[in-house]
């Protein structure tokens, strides 16, 4: 079996009518970035930044996989399928994605000050005074501006041995992930796929100018004729 590899980021869940945190004046939801989503942040006022995270959190369960998620997950009956998120939502695995890598973190899930590998499902808000079994605040299992993308090591060693490489509903002007597109061998068949693409076509790279779920469908229909 080929080995496709999904890069996926915010175009993709905007379809679903998740809210894309960034605004076009450089403001996450009305807020400056350093506010909400920086460890500086965090250690000046906590229940910000928790309420800031607490209403994406809600607003998740009000949304539902879009077609492009859907149709991913049926690369998968031919294909060795690895999908490399830039989002926090769950809407990879709502739709039936069996192979999910966040690398900025994920919205369901709650991580403890004290030790991080100890992660925990949370569904619902989290405030001041939720602790860990250590008696330590848990916070967002996001990745901050400033710290490090703990799954990029893996993301990297995935997209190495891509056959084919899809690019959906992402910038590419975001690092570490705009980066990946580099360990993708010469020889690896991408597809970007994005209304505003920032990259030119060439012999192993094929744009699709258009949103993720038109865009996505007619690259899944080529690849499992």
């Amino acid at each position: 079996m080929q080995n496709i590899v999904v890069l996926t980021g915010a175009g993709i869940s905007a379809e679903s009518g998740i809210n894309t945190f960034r605004d076009t004046d450089g403001l996450w939801e009305g807020h400056d970035v350093m506010e909400v989503a920086s460890p500086q942040g965090w250690k000046k006022n906590p229940e910000l930044v928790l309420d800031f995270y607490n209403k994406r959190r809600s607003q998740l369960h009000t949304v539902a996989p879009n077609k492009a998620h859907f149709d991913l997950v049926a690369l998968e009956k031919k294909f060795n399928v690895s999908i490399i998120t830039q989002n926090v939502d769950d809407l990879h695995e709502r739709a039936g994605s069996s192979n999910v890598i966040h690398l900025h973190g994920e919205l369901l899930k709650v991580r403890s000050q004290f030790d991080e590998q100890l992660v925990l499902d949370w569904k619902n808000d989290l405030l001041l005074g939720d602790h860990c079994e250590y008696n330590s605040q848990l916070r967002p299992h996001i990745v901050w501006f400033g710290e490090d993308v703990p799954m990029m090591d893996r993301a990297i060693e995935i997209t190495k041995q891509a056959d084919i490489l899809m690019i959906i509903g992402t910038s590419m002007q975001v690092y570490p992930a705009a980066s990946l597109l580099q360990y993708a061998s010469y020889q690896t068949s991408v597809y970007f796929i994005d209304p505003n693409p920032v990259i030119s076509s060439t012999e192993y790279l094929t744009i699709l100018s258009e949103k993720a779920t038109t865009g996505v469908a007619k690259v899944v229909a080529k690849l499992l004729a």
